[in-house]
């Protein structure tokens, strides 16, 4: 799996869920495999630090395998406690032996040992700037750590580095047209797992030791969705009403424009469109499972619905913009190394376009509701002030539902100030970073 991210582009996540179902593995054998292969990507720039002073070449003139092979083996040293440090080296030896030759099972286990001799967490240099010491220690690329360090401090920025190298939570949805959370929360415990509400999101609920609940009888006949906390708030915040007609511009796997078409009874319309067919199925799939007759799908280019659905004709129109997903590298650990600033840059341009297209489909008195699952003001508050500069007849919304509201302003993510937008980050819930923001157009 890791020579798949890393030669092929493959997307983590992806590739576990794949090998992962084939392999038959048992529970703690699956949770091992996951937290290897998310974390040897997280940390890599610090594992690549260390082999660096040990390894001659390190790390381009080292073979692919080798080098994914004692990145895993040194991540198993470093971070992990519960795998004895003999088995780590023993079992890289004899991967080394078996795919290679006694020259490179010689260098594995002289590399490892030497390790261990000379102790796993090696001090880092003294007096780096705080952005370099904050990149070597979480394993960030120094751009990022500058970009973070000058928007929150380095305090801030340490405490949301860290956050992005912790395991996800599981997270689900309740479906409310089949039961309410109580209900399933009490099936869950009989059934041994561990499960509580979840402090953001009245549908919410946060599950561990749970193993992929995407594979029980309760996700089969449509009683939940898997979802994080976070993205969750989009359809509250959207906050649609039974009857409504809603459009989601870019609703690919679904998640979202199932929740408002949960959210609205089952009565009205949503509207959820993609780009590509393939996921169109994949929505159109959700919807059925979850006994949503409210929810039709369409295939288009975000910036072409405007030639396909009438201008202000919606109640509700919800942009989850394409983002560079800066705030989901605790799933996505590859982000972390295949992102750039231009990249931002790049997306910014599409994202204000996306806005603009989005906002003449919005009905006089409507909502338009901006959503992204990353961490960069160009993408997110910077696109809004743009937008609003650029038209006005929007305004930003403050009138969230009470319930989205308590929760941010508890744990100070909004304050009095709170005009209608909010940027959410791993450190504050626990859940992935998210920006939403609420428009409204003049009647």
């Amino acid at each position: 799996m890791l020579l798949r991210v890393e030669e092929q582009g493959a997307f983590s996540g992806l590739e576990l869920n794949r090998v992962l179902t084939d392999a038959g593995l048992s529970r703690p054998d699956a949770a091992l495999a996951t937290e290897l292969v998310y974390g040897t990507i997280q940390r890599r720039l610090t594992i690549d630090h260390v082999l660096a002073a040990r390894v001659k070449g390190w790390p381009n003139k080292v073979e692919p395998w080798v080098r994914c092979l004692l990145r895993l083996s040194y991540y198993q040293l470093r971070w992990l406690d519960r795998v004895p440090a003999h088995a780590v080296t023993d079992e890289a030896v004899r991967i080394a032996k078996k795919r290679g030759h006694g020259g490179i099972a010689g260098l594995v286990n002289g590399t490892l040992r030497a390790l261990l001799r000379q102790g796993v967490t090696p001090p880092l240099p003294a007096g780096l700037p705080p952005a370099e010491r904050l990149s070597l220690a979480h394993s960030y690329p120094l751009w990022l750590a500058e970009r973070w360090v000058a928007a929150y401090g380095e305090g801030g920025a340490e405490a949301l580095m860290a956050a992005g190298n912790e395991p996800p939570h599981m997270s689900v949805r309740a479906n409310r047209l089949r039961g309410t959370r109580d209900a399933l929360l009490a099936e869950l415990a009989s059934a041994g797992v561990y499960a509580e509400p979840s402090k953001l999101s009245p549908d919410g609920i946060v599950a561990a030791r749970a193993g992929s609940l995407a594979q029980t009888p309760w996700y089969a006949s449509g009683r939940l969705s898997v979802q994080d906390e976070s993205s969750m708030l989009v359809a509250a915040v959207c906050d649609p009403q039974p009857g409504m007609n809603v459009l989601d511009c870019c609703a690919a796997p679904g998640g979202k424009a199932a929740h408002m078409a949960e959210r609205m009874a089952g009565e009205g319309r949503v509207t959820a469109n993609d780009v590509h067919p393939h996921k169109e199925a994949l929505i159109r799939e959700q919807a059925e499972r979850l006994g949503l007759p409210n929810v039709v799908t369409t295939v288009s280019d975000a910036l072409s619905l405007p030639e396909r659905i009438a201008p202000g004709s919606m109640d509700v129109v919800l942009l989850d913009a394409p983002c560079s997903g800066l705030g989901v590298i605790r799933r996505k650990p590859e982000i972390k190394w295949n992102k750039s600033a231009d990249d931002i840059a790049s997306l910014a341009s599409l994202q204000r376009r996306l806005l603009e297209s989005a906002s003449r489909m919005v009905k006089p008195g409507g909502r338009l509701v901006y959503s992204t699952c990353t961490i960069a003001p160009e993408e997110n508050e910077e696109a809004v002030r743009d937008f609003l500069n650029a038209h006005p007849d929007f305004r930003l919304d403050p009138a969230w539902p009470e319930e989205t509201l308590a929760p941010l302003r508890d744990a100070g993510v909004v304050d009095g100030d709170f005009a209608g937008m909010a940027q959410l980050l791993p450190q504050h819930f626990g859940s992935d970073g998210f920006f939403i923001a609420r428009l409204a157009r003049a009647d």
